[in-house]
């Protein structure tokens, strides 16, 4: 069955946990999870960029945006900056730049495109609000297999495909081009707290 990309909704509230449980375990801090009032806040301030992706009736994968107003020489922010610690109240609805905050797919439905649809989802936004970027940070969750390296190191042989990382590995392949690495980004174990900011341009 094809994969569909629909908002989600507080009924989804559910779902959207157990996908993050099973797409972020230990180490990843469980309180980073979404509660219930972050949800209800990404509903209400900007619905259309909550999105999750269903096949059948199971929600699989889920996506969070925000709308902000970036600076690129401001390009070493922290996740919380952006995100609003999760609740996005900071949402500019004139802002130029849709934030990717979070996107898991449940590992049970991974390499069936549910990544690519949410990202094609993702991009379509952009290109319907005449935005000028899609922008995230993504997270170097490899990086503590190879602690002889700085994170600009790991980054630069993830880009060239020397290295296959989890996350960046498959936005590189959805048309994401990375820009620089930001370290303390989010608290995060696996990625040693480091990111790659990504950016997809319409």
């Amino acid at each position: 069955m094809a994969i569909s990309v629909r908002p989600y909704t507080l009924a989804d509230f559910h779902d959207l946990v157990r996908i993050q449980s099973e797409c972020f375990p230990p180490p990843f801090p469980s309180e980073l999870w979404w509660s219930q009032e972050q949800i209800a806040s990404h509903v209400a301030l900007f619905p259309v960029g909550a999105l999750c992706a269903i096949d059948g009736q199971a929600i699989v994968g889920s996506a969070t945006c925000n709308r902000i107003q970036f600076e690129m020489d401001h390009a070493g922010h922290n996740w919380s900056e952006a995100a609003d610690n999760g609740y996005i109240r900071n949402y500019n609805p004139m802002g130029d730049t849709l934030y990717g905050i979070d996107i898991g797919v449940r590992p049970a439905w991974r390499g069936r495109g549910v990544a690519r649809a949410l990202y094609e989802a993702r991009f379509e936004l952009v290109r319907s609000l005449g935005l000028k970027r899609f922008l995230a940070g993504s997270r170097m969750s490899g990086y503590h297999k190879h602690i002889n390296m700085t994170p600009e190191q790991y980054a630069e042989e993830v880009v060239a495909g020397r290295i296959i990382d989890p996350v960046v590995t498959p936005q590189l392949k959805a048309g994401l081009r990375p820009l620089k690495v930001v370290r303390e980004y989010l608290p995060d174990e696996e990625a040693r707290n480091c990111a790659l900011l990504m950016e997809w341009k319409p």
